[in-house]
């Protein structure tokens, strides 16, 4: 959401998130002017290296003039009892 604000501040986003078979995706769009690029810069990269230490995947579609959409596929771990607030 930062490199949106940062990079996009008109831009709108969503974010989804989906769990199934022990793993979470996290999935933001947006519709700002895209041409993001994980190799340039440390921000993209930097999520990416955070998300690859917890088992994971980052995926990132930017097409020029067509917005962003970064997707997390994390495994879940469950230590110990869930319970709600």
């Amino acid at each position: 959401m930062q490199n949106i604000t940062r990079h996009a501040p008109d831009a709108h986003a969503t974010v989804t998130l989906h769990a199934a078979a022990g793993r979470l995706t996290v999935t933001v769009t947006d519709d700002g002017p895209g041409g993001a690029d994980p190799r340039r810069g440390t921000g993209l990269r930097g999520i990416a290296d955070r998300v690859a230490a917890a088992g994971g995947h980052l995926d990132v579609t930017s097409v020029p003039g067509q917005g962003t959409t970064i997707s997390a596929d994390l495994p879940m771990h469950r230590h110990g009892p869930v319970t709600a607030p």
